[in-house]
Protein backbone atom coordinates (compact mmCIF):
# COMPACT_ATOMS: atom_id res chain seq x y z
CA UNK A 1 0.00 0.00 0.00
CA UNK A 2 1.60 2.96 -1.48
CA UNK A 3 1.83 6.18 1.44
CA UNK A 4 0.08 9.48 1.52
CA UNK A 5 1.81 12.48 0.58
CA UNK A 6 0.99 13.70 4.19
CA UNK A 7 3.01 10.59 5.60
CA UNK A 8 5.49 11.07 2.61
CA UNK A 9 6.62 14.37 3.99
CA UNK A 10 6.46 13.16 7.48
CA UNK A 11 9.19 10.35 6.69
CA UNK A 12 11.39 13.02 4.79
CA UNK A 13 11.17 15.24 7.40
CA UNK A 14 12.00 11.84 10.17
CA UNK A 15 15.09 11.17 7.73
CA UNK A 16 16.45 14.90 7.67
CA UNK A 17 16.19 14.82 11.70
CA UNK A 18 17.65 11.94 11.95
CA UNK A 19 20.65 12.48 9.85
CA UNK A 20 21.12 16.17 11.56
CA UNK A 21 21.00 14.28 14.91
CA UNK A 22 23.57 11.35 14.54
CA UNK A 23 25.75 11.23 10.98
CA UNK A 24 27.86 8.86 12.84
CA UNK A 25 25.57 6.29 12.60
CA UNK A 26 23.66 7.48 8.86
CA UNK A 27 27.07 6.92 7.78
CA UNK A 28 27.07 3.43 9.17
CA UNK A 29 24.15 2.26 8.09
CA UNK A 30 24.17 3.27 4.87
CA UNK A 31 27.62 1.87 3.99
CA UNK A 32 29.44 5.29 3.35
CA UNK A 33 31.75 6.77 5.81
CA UNK A 34 32.70 9.93 6.56
CA UNK A 35 35.96 10.47 5.73
CA UNK A 36 36.28 7.98 2.99
CA UNK A 37 39.95 8.55 2.48
CA UNK A 38 41.09 8.82 5.91
CA UNK A 39 42.77 5.45 6.57
CA UNK A 40 44.24 5.25 3.07
CA UNK A 41 45.93 8.78 3.45
CA UNK A 42 47.36 7.74 6.92
CA UNK A 43 48.63 4.21 5.74
CA UNK A 44 50.05 6.14 2.89
CA UNK A 45 52.20 9.08 4.58
CA UNK A 46 53.24 5.67 7.00
CA UNK A 47 54.51 3.56 3.79
CA UNK A 48 56.09 7.09 2.32
CA UNK A 49 57.72 7.36 5.77
CA UNK A 50 59.04 3.52 5.93
CA UNK A 51 60.25 3.75 2.12
CA UNK A 52 62.23 6.84 3.63
CA UNK A 53 63.55 5.43 6.44
CA UNK A 54 64.47 1.93 4.30
CA UNK A 55 65.98 4.18 1.86
CA UNK A 56 68.72 5.50 4.30
CA UNK A 57 69.60 2.52 5.97
CA UNK A 58 70.21 1.36 2.42
CA UNK A 59 72.31 4.43 1.45
CA UNK A 60 74.21 3.99 5.38
CA UNK A 61 74.56 0.06 4.70
CA UNK A 62 75.83 0.58 1.33
CA UNK A 63 73.24 -2.14 -0.80
CA UNK A 64 71.69 -0.95 -3.54
CA UNK A 65 68.88 -3.55 -2.99
CA UNK A 66 67.50 -2.44 -0.24
CA UNK A 67 68.09 1.34 -1.47
CA UNK A 68 65.86 0.56 -4.05
CA UNK A 69 63.36 -1.46 -1.76
CA UNK A 70 62.76 2.01 0.20
CA UNK A 71 62.47 3.98 -3.36
CA UNK A 72 59.59 1.70 -4.16
CA UNK A 73 57.87 1.68 -0.87
CA UNK A 74 57.67 5.59 -0.45
CA UNK A 75 56.86 5.47 -4.42
CA UNK A 76 54.02 3.51 -3.01
CA UNK A 77 52.67 5.52 -0.24
CA UNK A 78 53.18 9.01 -2.09
CA UNK A 79 51.32 7.38 -4.78
CA UNK A 80 48.18 5.89 -1.99
CA UNK A 81 48.49 9.59 -0.19
CA UNK A 82 47.88 11.10 -3.44
CA UNK A 83 44.43 8.59 -4.73
CA UNK A 84 43.25 9.43 -1.33
CA UNK A 85 43.21 13.14 -1.28
CA UNK A 86 41.89 12.94 -4.97
CA UNK A 87 39.30 10.74 -3.67
CA UNK A 88 38.13 12.68 -0.74
CA UNK A 89 37.99 15.73 -2.81
CA UNK A 90 35.97 14.20 -5.53
CA UNK A 91 33.54 12.97 -2.84
CA UNK A 92 33.18 16.84 -1.31
CA UNK A 93 32.41 18.32 -4.42
CA UNK A 94 30.59 16.32 -7.03
CA UNK A 95 30.33 17.51 -10.41
CA UNK A 96 26.91 18.84 -11.66
CA UNK A 97 25.94 16.53 -14.32
CA UNK A 98 27.89 13.16 -13.15
CA UNK A 99 24.66 11.97 -11.09
CA UNK A 100 22.26 9.77 -12.67
CA UNK A 101 18.40 8.99 -11.86
CA UNK A 102 19.56 6.58 -8.69
CA UNK A 103 21.74 9.64 -7.02
CA UNK A 104 18.25 11.82 -7.31
CA UNK A 105 16.17 8.98 -5.61
CA UNK A 106 15.40 9.35 -2.09
CA UNK A 107 16.96 7.16 0.55
CA UNK A 108 12.97 5.75 1.01
CA UNK A 109 12.22 5.30 -2.54
CA UNK A 110 15.88 2.79 -2.82
CA UNK A 111 14.85 1.06 0.36
CA UNK A 112 11.74 0.79 -0.99
CA UNK A 113 13.36 -0.83 -3.93
CA UNK A 114 15.39 -3.36 -2.05
CA UNK A 115 12.62 -4.23 -0.15
CA UNK A 116 10.73 -5.32 -3.39
CA UNK A 117 13.14 -6.76 -4.70
CA UNK A 118 14.02 -9.45 -1.75
CA UNK A 119 10.53 -10.02 -1.47
CA UNK A 120 8.81 -10.64 -4.43
CA UNK A 121 11.80 -11.37 -7.07
CA UNK A 122 12.45 -14.72 -5.46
Amino acid sequence: MPLSEHERALLAQMEEAFIADDPRLVSTLTGTRLYPGRNRLLVGIGALFLGIATLFAGLIAKTIPVGILGFLISLAGVTLAISALTGVSALRAPKSGSRGKSGKRSMNSRLEDRWERRNFDK
